[in-house]
């Protein structure tokens, strides 16, 4: 992911380096702790995705990681191409890894009951590619289905991201996202406040603030809803080795060095003291979820306005 600079119209939602969320997502095997709340918010995606009538030939998955959506997607929409984007080369690698690895178990399988003179059907692996959110490597109107789980927030220009999701969308495709929403990690929060005041949680954006970005960037209806999840630990030292699984830490105004050993243990004692009845250390997540269809053209390209007119069945 190259790191270019927010464009002059454009607000950052939090300054988050970009160069720093590579290095994060570098090591597949360092987030792999992370993967059943990823699997988790996929599977309530899903849930809502049956709810739309949608058969897509072009889907994108921006934010693929290891590719485990890719998968899900396939099984869903057997006929469509799919194309993963992320911004690590790592996790692309893995992906890769992971659909040859499927493929391979596919085929012997196959060979088990088919005719050695049998094809095996089109290939069903999805192409991978290295890139920005807000810079995709696609030309307009590319894709049916821009889909996107737990990775819009590592962004720093949302608003600038859906303009470019809604650019390489086709006239009535759909955008379907996840995210995190501003009280997710606030035990986190609370406990390193009480620590020093340096910022060592992401602000994540308030779904209402992405529905008017939605708007403005120019997609049509967009439906935003959120739930609350909380996870339980029987140690802090857990709980923080699944926060850091989950990403860690991408501000540029990020504290660079070790907190002291006595700011540390004030952090500690703080979600010692947040223990429930169960004896369990809690950590909430705010999951934002959202969707939207890019609309029909209102204007041709020199500016004439275009009125539709749809006449009466007979």
């Amino acid at each position: 992911m190259s790191a270019h600079p927010p464009q002059p119209d454009s607000k950052l939602s939090a300054p988050i380096d970009l160069n720093r969320v590579r290095t994060l997502f570098s090591d597949p095997a360092r987030i792999i702790d992370s993967s059943f709340l990823r699997r988790e918010i996929a599977t309530r995606m899903h849930e809502r995705l049956a709810l739309v009538k949608i058969s897509p030939e072009h889907v994108l998955d921006a934010g693929c990681g290891e590719g485990a959506d890719l998968t899900t997607l396939q099984k869903r929409f057997p006929q469509a191409v799919m194309l993963g984007l992320d911004a690590s080369p790592a996790m692309l690698a893995a992906a890769q890894e992971s659909q040859v690895a499927a493929l391979s178990s596919m085929n012997r399988l196959l060979q088990q009951w088919l005719p050695a003179s049998m094809g095996l059907g089109k290939d069903s692996s999805a192409s991978l590619l290295c890139g920005n959110f807000a810079r995709l490597p696609l030309g307009i109107n590319a894709v049916d289905l821009v889909w996107s789980n737990l990775a819009l927030h590592w962004h720093p220009q949302p608003d600038q991201v859906f303009v470019e999701w809604r650019r390489v969308l086709r006239q009535d495709g759909l955008l379907m996202f996840s995210c995190f929403g501003p009280d997710t990690f606030k035990e986190l929060r609370a406990a390193f406040a009480a620590a020093d005041d340096e910022p060592h949680v992401l602000p994540f954006v308030d779904m209402h603030d992405f529905g008017d970005m939605l708007v403005n960037a120019g997609f049509s209806t967009p439906v935003m809803d959120m739930e609350t999840l909380t996870v339980t630990y029987g140690t802090v030292e857990k709980l923080l080795e699944d926060v850091r699984a989950l990403g860690g830490n991408p501000l540029d105004t990020r504290r660079r060095g070790l907190l002291g050993k006595k700011a540390w243990q004030r952090a500690v004692d703080v979600l010692e003291q947040s223990r429930g009845a169960d004896g369990k250390v809690p950590l909430t997540f705010e999951v934002v979820y959202g969707h939207a269809f890019r609309p029909a053209p209102r204007a041709t390209a020199s500016g004439e306005s275009i009125i539709r007119f749809d006449p009466p069945k007979r």
